[in-house]
């Protein structure tokens, strides 16, 4: 259920898709609190650009500005900052098992902005679409891409890191996921080539064969 305070119009773009393993993990991090009526509360830092980014926190009732548009989730409430609102629209949280005991993932595809255009040059898109789209997927593994250039031909040279640095997974995550999205979203692209010394790789997400792509 989505409630707005008394000054504001009902805005479907503020709907928030909350996982059932983020609503659990939510109500165990308010239950450890041991504070009635504790909330939290989600905004959005340099929104627009490549540096944006979430942020959630507890919140009593009387630290409520009265701007913020609230989601009532079985247990609690999140409270969405009413500035950060358009920047969320199409978001979702989940929270998502791993090695060390899961990790809270929040996707908002409006959260950096729009993809710059045509004038922008290759570079400076591959770059927006690696740091708005595929990174933030990767950082769930532990892992990330940086471009190293794009030649002449339109063929993109990557060098992967942290996790995905020697992992078993990392040409299933380059082709079936990194270059597929790359290529979708800029058609000019001819390959994308990974330059990766992975034999180097000290903390690789999957040592073992068996595993997934990170981005699939």
């Amino acid at each position: 259920m989505y409630r707005a305070s008394p000054d504001q119009e009902v805005d479907k773009t503020v709907m928030i898709a909350i996982s059932e393993r983020a609503q659990h993990h939510f109500r165990k991090l308010l239950d450890q609190q041991g504070i009635d009526g504790l909330g939290i509360r989600l905004r959005v830092t340099a929104p627009g650009t490549l540096a944006a980014d979430c942020e959630l926190e507890f919140c009593e009732a009387q630290e409520l500005t009265g701007s913020e548009w609230t989601i009532e989730c079985p247990g609690f409430a999140l409270h969405v900052e009413g500035e950060s609102a358009t920047w969320l629209e199409g978001a979702s949280i989940d929270y998502e098992p791993d090695r060390t005991g899961g990790q809270l993932n929040i996707r908002a595809p409006k959260l950096k902005g729009d993809m710059p255009d045509l004038e922008a040059g290759m570079i400076t898109r591959v770059h927006y679409v690696l740091e708005a789209e595929i990174n933030p997927k990767l950082a769930a593994h532990g892992g990330q891409v940086t471009l190293l250039e794009v030649d002449a031909g339109g063929v993109v040279l990557l060098r992967f890191g942290g996790g995905c640095h020697g992992c078993r997974m990392v040409d299933q995550t380059l082709k079936q996921g990194v270059e597929k999205i790359l290529r979708e979203r800029i058609p000019e692209i001819s390959a994308v080539h990974d330059a990766t010394d992975h034999a180097s790789g000290s903390n690789p997400y999957y040592r073992k064969h068996k595993g997934k792509s990170a981005l699939t």
